[in-house]
């Protein structure tokens, strides 16, 4: 596939570059913000450019037949910009997808997702903008997948997840390196295409845990 990695210059979308670049059956375009950040694409092995979620990235669609989605706007930052990069960014790019005639659309969203009114009261805005994402998502067309990790660690990444409509035990976190692994192998696993699942930490290997779903 030829894919398209938003929020490429982030924790995890860095990590989605490099296994993308790492595939064969691969190649990847990068989407970053800044000038600066476009080598170190290239030394993971993709292909940069240049484009700004609230402006125009209408271009960087081009070429390519799948897109990953990873971008977040951060933690440090305030309601609008979670509301400009999480909500309004995503369907952004999901209809730019759409119209460019990209099928394959895989979303990193966020477990609470599915109820953000119940999630913690700091966490809700961010919640509510992965919902109305990940909702648009659905109703699009495309063929998608939605991943919903739970906490998030730098921690070295097993290979071994549990992964669910709704995983058993919803306070486990996941490595980053396994949440990438996960948005990477499910491009080419039909059995999460038109899925929406958790992950955590678990005991089966990705390809196997994908497969079960």
């Amino acid at each position: 596939m030829h894919v398209l990695v938003i929020g490429a210059a982030g924790t995890t979308g860095q990590l989605v570059v490099q296994s993308l670049a790492e595939n064969i059956q691969h190649h990847v375009k990068a989407m970053v913000r800044k000038t600066d950040q476009m080598a170190d694409m290239e030394k993971l092995g993709a292909r940069p450019v240049l484009a700004d979620l609230e402006q125009d990235f209408s271009y960087a669609m081009n070429d390519v037949n799948a897109v990953v989605f990873a971008a977040g706007s951060g933690s440090s930052t305030g309601p609008e910009k979670t509301t400009a990069v999480d909500r309004d960014g995503a369907i952004k790019a999901i209809d730019l997808a759409s119209s460019h005639g990209i099928e394959r659309f895989v979303m990193l969203s966020s477990m609470g997702a599915d109820r953000p009114d119940a999630g913690p009261e700091a966490m809700q805005h961010y919640l509510q903008a992965k919902h109305d994402a990940d909702a648009h998502l659905m109703k699009s067309g495309l063929t998608y997948t939605i991943v919903r990790p739970g906490a998030l660690t730098n921690e070295t990444g097993s290979g071994k997840i549990e992964a669910a409509p709704q995983v058993a035990d919803r306070t486990k976190s996941i490595s980053r390196v396994d949440v990438a692994e996960v948005l990477v192998q499910s491009l080419l696993a039909h059995e999460t295409e038109g899925r929406i699942f958790e992950i955590v930490e678990g005991a089966t290997p990705v390809a196997e845990a994908l497969k079960q779903l």
